[in-house]
């Protein structure tokens, strides 16, 4: 689905392209629709956690969510910053995520930290290709932003590994 960039009494002044402008916006909704996905799944599996672990494993996903949905306004409002639009709605993301969902009814505790660990690398991979992009336009903001995020995915990452996997390296080292 092509949007515009944006409606002309929304447009703001920036001094990159409209073609840096018009790409580096694109990946953020595509950024936005990805952690929401990731933030309603971590609630998800918040909410539905079980086991001997419950209370570790519960209170670490409840932090962890609360950073994933801090991230979403400040991408947003990046977004319109640069004279671009953002996400409009639920189907919106959902036709933009590439986070895949979990509505499955239930799901082992293992089996939710092991695939929001794959999640968290993933949309650390989307955060270091938006970078690229960002430094390839010059947009040094967008690209700031996006390095503390990194280092927040990579954080959520190895506290996933480690409850999950006793410490285990998942490549298997």
């Amino acid at each position: 689905m092509n949007l515009p960039l944006v409606r002309p009494n929304l447009d703001s002044p920036t001094d990159l392209s409209s073609e840096a402008t018009r790409d580096i916006a694109a990946a953020l909704r595509a950024l936005l629709a990805d952690v929401f996905a990731i933030y309603l799944k971590t609630k998800n599996f918040h909410w539905h956690m079980s086991g001997p672990h419950f209370r570790d494993y519960h209170l670490m996903l409840d932090e962890q969510s609360d950073q994933i949905f801090g991230m979403t306004d400040p991408i947003a409002e990046r977004a319109r910053k640069i004279g671009g639009s953002t996400l409009h709605s639920i189907g919106h993301i959902a036709r933009t995520q590439r986070i895949l969902d979990n509505d499955a009814d239930y799901v082992d505790p293992q089996d939710m930290l092991a695939e929001l660990r794959s999640d968290n690398q993933q949309l650390t991979s989307e955060l270091r290709r938006v970078h690229e992009l960002c430094d390839a336009f010059g947009d040094v903001a967008t690209a700031s932003l996006i390095e503390n995020w990194i280092d927040d995915a990579e954080r959520r990452v190895w506290f996933l590994n480690e409850a999950g996997q006793g410490g285990h390296n998942s490549r298997g080292a």
